[in-house]
């Protein structure tokens, strides 16, 4: 019984994710970016979002928290680096690569507002 639950929580947590990547590909539509991707998967690590503006990459994490505080400690130092290099692979794919600028931010989606975008996070 005590797994069930753990597996129902953890379900939903799962959803919630999802979503809240989502609703900020949105947002950052919304503010004129294009999305290359959602959930970008490598051997090294995952990207919840890359999106793009004229010359500009970012790489964005994407953490559904209570709080902006909360969003932003959920982000660990190996999760840094496991995003970093996904993005150096995603990167080596790209054909127009030398003239790309690549950021990484922190989306932050809080229940009932508007996600919070902090630019240059780590």
């Amino acid at each position: 019984m005590a797994t069930e639950a753990a597996n129902k929580l953890r379900r939903k947590a799962y959803r919630r994710g999802h979503i809240a990547e989502y609703v900020a590909a949105l947002y950052l539509i919304a503010k004129g970016y294009r999305v290359l991707a959602i959930r970008y998967r490598t051997k090294l690590g995952e990207i919840d979002l890359i999106v793009r503006k004229r010359d500009l990459v970012i790489c964005a994490e994407v953490k559904a928290r209570g709080s902006e505080e909360s969003a932003v400690f959920a982000v660990t130092s190996t999760a840094q680096q496991r995003i970093r290099a996904a993005s150096d692979l995603w990167l080596a794919r790209q054909r127009d690569a030398h003239r790309l600028s690549v950021r990484y931010d922190i989306i932050a989606v809080l229940p009932w507002r508007i996600p919070r975008h902090l630019p240059d996070a780590f």
